[in-house]
């Protein structure tokens, strides 16, 4: 099993290096994230349970650790997780239960 709070740290750790190292890139990459994150036609809460759904797909470890924490801090209840997590496992197929289940544990580890 994942420690996925300290996998969203050490990722974060090494992320700001990238903004030291990678400077445009990573200034880009934050803008692109920022545009995506208010409320307009979908919700920004939705907005992130699509991403969710999409790290699941993509099977992006990282990125569950940030998206659960994410959701977590939005408020996102377990029905609204669970019910992302049939759409991500309905578009990624056996590959997505498995990683359904592994964003199922990242989300638990943000509950506190």
């Amino acid at each position: 099993m994942s420690d996925y709070k300290a996998l969203a740290s050490d990722i974060s750790a090494r992320l700001k290096q990238f903004r030291t190292d990678i400077p445009h890139t990573m200034k880009g990459f934050a803008q692109m994230a920022g545009a995506t994150h208010h409320d307009g036609a979908l919700t920004a809460r939705n907005k992130e349970l699509m991403a969710m759904a999409i790290a699941i797909a993509m099977r992006c470890q990282g990125c569950l650790a940030f998206h659960a924490q994410a959701c977590r801090k939005m408020g996102v209840t377990q029905e609204e997780f669970n019910e992302m997590l049939q759409v991500a496992i309905y578009m990624g197929g056996g590959p997505s239960v498995m990683t359904a289940a592994e964003a199922q544990m990242a989300f638990e580890q943000f509950a506190d």
